[in-house]
């Protein structure tokens, strides 16, 4: 793989993860799924474990999804959740002609219905991720968050 192949790979998995975040934000599931490979795996699990207190604040959370259909149609919307995250300082690392990792610190607001334990959490961490190459477009194959801390209004 030339430099100028590799720079092409990092920068359409960093197109692919916007459309990810803005498919989440948005509740739009064929956007998530059109980025996602056949076969993801996306872990959840401790998304939303404050590391300091211990406190899972939405144990429900604490999900494996595999498949890219076992994305659901609108996401966190169907709850009235409305979810804003930012992406930003990715570390992506090409391994092979269709593989590659990266490491993404974001942050991300959750906002709830009224009536509920909490109206807002507020979480900061990094998504670690792999990527595939499948038929010439690179797509999210794994993901796993881990945070560095979680507040909750």
């Amino acid at each position: 793989m030339t430099e100028t192949e590799r720079l092409a790979a990092i920068e359409a998995i960093r197109q692919a993860k916007a459309r990810y975040w803005r498919g989440v934000d948005l509740g739009d599931g064929d956007l998530v799924r059109s980025v996602l490979a056949e076969d993801c795996e996306l872990d959840y699990h401790g998304c939303c474990t404050d590391p300091q207190s211990g406190v899972d604040h939405l144990p429900a959370m604490n999900l494996t999804l595999r498949g890219r259909d076992a994305w659901v149609p609108d996401g966190m919307a169907r709850f009235g959740i409305v979810s804003v995250h930012q992406g930003h300082q990715s570390e992506i690392e090409v391994t092979g002609p269709d593989s590659a990792r990266g490491i993404w610190s974001f942050t991300d607001r959750m906002f709830f219905p009224a009536g509920g334990a909490f109206s807002r959490l507020t979480g900061y961490g990094f998504y670690h991720e792999d990527y595939v190459r499948v038929d010439g477009v690179w797509l999210i194959k794994a993901t796993r968050i881990t945070r560095i801390r979680v507040e909750v209004e």
